[in-house]
């Protein structure tokens, strides 16, 4: 033990940080895909597909009335 001592100094910085070196290895994880629409985007565009679909049917609706009250 005595031995190992003498052949290995201990040194720590005073200042800065104390870093440890290891092998850097590949790591391998599943592709992040990004939407081609945002969620916020897939939700406006339903309220508005919504919006139209109503005013559609309120329309056809008044197109109707007229049409059976004669």
């Amino acid at each position: 033990m005595a031995e190992m001592k003498s052949m290995f100094r201990e040194v720590l910085p005073k200042q800065g940080q104390l870093s440890v070196e290891d092998i850097t290895t590949m790591v391998l994880c599943k592709p992040k895909l990004l939407p081609l629409k945002s969620l916020t985007l897939e939700k406006l565009e339903k309220m508005q597909q919504a919006a139209q679909d109503t005013i559609r049917q309120q329309e056809m609706a008044e197109k109707e009335q007229p049409q059976i009250s004669h």
